[in-house]
């Protein structure tokens, strides 16, 4: 038909609207979901009485993180991940700025410089640097992907995590300093790096912690105070000091015993006449435990494992080196930081003060594990969008 019109019977492709159907892992974002369903009922049950008239002042703040943080995540998730290995020096110097001006201009709480008080929360650049930290060192690590065999590669990049981790001690804040080396660590292994540079880590490892603990105080230099030995050492005999260093942990396995099968409800004694501090931070797993029992504790640990098995799935299909990096440097951080709460909160582990991820109270945790699962969801779409360009199915 003449001017172009379309004739009857003719068929014609509707291009598709690519950016609107952006691929993501569905089981993914309902593990957070539910995470996220759990930290809220649980927040609400441990903080009920903690201030008088507002019993849910808490738990209104915890929503808003997750709403912010979700509105983060669907943000980064519709975002090419690769762009951000271009800017790698700069998210590295964010990173130390934003540790450095934490440590000249944050508060001063319980001995500690950890975080600078914003309007509706308390701004903790240490958690916000984990996840630049897996940014910038992934795609350090690229540059250096052809000399892994190189120990002066294994090197630079152990530097690299070094660096904030030593300024994030110096606050003093322990857990997170502990992440970042994980993060390095984790950064390697998915690359490749060979055993033996590992083993070289392992051993200088151990020359600092007995240099640390054991040469340095003999010669009159303590690098850990009394108190700091004795917050790490605590778990070890839990009896000794009851009432001082052990007794969180104490209470926390009190309330997590008591719990036993199917929990105590609302007769939970632990956490509503505040026998267990920090219950709806660090110690937020004892109050599933006391409340809920082994069903509940079970329950939120199997959510942990679909987290951590989605984030491998990802790390597996990715579509480049940088893509597998990424998910292996988030889902490390995910697994430690899990392993050392929930051993921190049955007394197997030190308090090192690290929360409990999507489920510990606070707006820099909560803000922080959001972009990394949508850094997760960025590698996963544009994982997807490069196996269908090339007509292959990448199933769940």
């Amino acid at each position: 038909m003449a001017g172009g019109a379309i004739q009857q019977g003719e068929t014609v492709a509707v291009p598709r609207a690519r950016g609107l159907t952006l691929p993501f892992d569905p089981i993914l974002a309902l593990t957070v979901l539910a995470l996220a369903a759990c930290s809220v009922i649980a927040v609400g049950a441990a903080t009920a009485d903690d201030i008088a008239g507002n019993p849910r002042y808490f738990v209104n703040r915890q929503i808003a993180y997750f709403a912010v943080g979700g509105v983060l995540a669907v943000l980064v998730w519709r975002l090419d991940y690769s762009r951000l290995r271009e800017v790698k020096v700069l998210v590295y110097g964010l990173l130390i700025a934003s540790i450095l001006a934490v440590m000249a201009f944050g508060d001063v709480a319980r001995g500690s410089r950890r975080a600078v008080d914003l309007p509706f929360f308390s701004f903790q650049a240490s958690e916000l640097g984990k996840v630049l930290l897996i940014v910038s060192l992934s795609a350090f690590m690229v540059d250096q992907a052809r000399r892994l065999a190189d120990r002066r590669t294994t090197a630079r990049i152990m530097l690299l995590a070094l660096i904030p981790a030593a300024l994030v001690m110096l606050q003093p804040d322990l857990g997170s300093a502990l992440v970042y080396i994980v993060i390095g660590l984790a950064t390697l292994f998915v690359a490749g790096a060979p055993w033996r540079h590992f083993a070289a880590l392992g051993a200088l490892t151990a020359i600092a912690i007995a240099l640390a603990l054991v040469v340095l105080p003999a010669a009159g230099v303590n690098v850990l105070h009394d108190y700091q030995k004795d917050r790490l050492t605590a778990f070890l005999h839990p009896s000794d000091s009851a009432n001082r260093e052990s007794y969180q942990q104490n209470q926390s396995r009190i309330a997590i015993g008591s719990g036993e099968k199917t929990g105590r409800g609302d007769d939970a004694t632990q956490t509503k006449y505040d026998f267990l501090p920090e219950h709806h931070t660090d110690f937020v797993f004892a109050v599933v435990g006391e409340r809920w029992g082994f069903a509940g504790a079970a329950f939120v640990l199997s959510l942990y494992a679909m987290l951590i098995w989605r984030g491998l799935r990802i790390l597996t299909a990715s579509k480049n080196l940088y893509g597998a990096l990424v998910a292996g440097g988030i889902v490390s951080m995910f697994l430690f930081q899990v392993f050392v709460n929930v051993g921190m909160n049955a007394g197997i582990m030190p308090i090192t003060g690290i929360p409990l991820p999507l489920m510990s109270y606070g707006g820099s945790s909560i803000l922080t594990t959001m972009l990394a699962i949508g850094l997760l969801q960025s590698t996963h779409a544009q994982a997807r969008s490069a196996a269908a360009s090339k007509g292959r199915v990448l199933t769940f």
